[in-house]
């Protein structure tokens, strides 16, 4: 998937999302704007090489993501994100780190991060990851994925985990790989509200409240 395809739900006539970076390498800083400013539905707003500077600019430039290291000077990238989700509920924050250690992991989604990336995956990942925080799911890297899984509490049996039919099955499939709903519409050759309301059916079926339990219920159960 190339970075053209990745959807974010905007309207037509939306700004472009507003992307404050939060990363201590200045090479690593340097090919992340390159990268993301390339897309039209971007918009880098600020960097910031150290926690405490990355909240700084969250508070004065409000902006719709963040992209943070956990690794930071001062204030690590975990201390930041509490700090600013605190201040400012509506703004996103993926996590792009090298770190993968189960404390730092299951600590950065406590800390309010919506979205959670291993450093050197592709572009495309990291725009997926964007794209899904911003339309409210909660985007786990491929390599942590079952890391977090298995720290999760299991969920409740639910007679009805068998009952879903193909379609939504193929929905779930797409929902525990991390696709925003624009996504599978296009991979499913589906309307976005076709999307929805076989989202807002496997949760009814799987008795779930949002999409990263419906993706445990699936992972546990052996759905996919």
């Amino acid at each position: 998937m190339s970075a053209n395809t990745v959807f974010f739900n905007l309207a037509s006539d939306a700004a472009p999302l507003r992307v404050l970076i939060v990363e201590d390498d200045p090479m690593m800083q340097l090919g992340l704007e390159s990268s993301l400013m390339v897309h039209p539905q971007l918009e880098i707003v600020g960097q910031a090489e150290d926690g405490y500077l990355g909240v700084q600019a969250a508070l004065k430039l409000k902006p719709d993501v963040v992209v943070m290291d956990i690794g930071l000077p001062r204030l690590d990238g975990i201390a930041a994100t509490q700090q600013i989700k605190q201040a400012l509920p509506e703004t996103h924050v993926v996590m792009l780190t090298s770190h993968q250690t189960e404390t730092e992991i299951i600590a950065a989604l406590s800390s309010g991060a919506d979205a959670y990336c291993i450093k050197g995956a592709s572009v495309e990942r990291l725009l997926s990851a964007i794209a899904a925080a911003t339309e409210g799911a909660t985007y786990l890297d491929p390599q942590i994925a079952r890391l977090v899984i298995d720290n999760l509490k299991p969920p409740q049996p639910t007679k009805n985990v068998g009952n879903l039919s193909q379609r939504e099955l193929e929905v779930l499939k797409l929902m525990v790989d991390g696709c925003t709903n624009p996504e599978i519409a296009e991979k499913l050759y589906l309307s976005p509200n076709t999307v929805k309301t076989h989202v807002r059916g496997i949760m009814n079926k799987l008795a779930v409240d949002d999409r990263v339990q419906a993706a445990v219920v699936a992972l546990r159960s052996g759905l996919v």
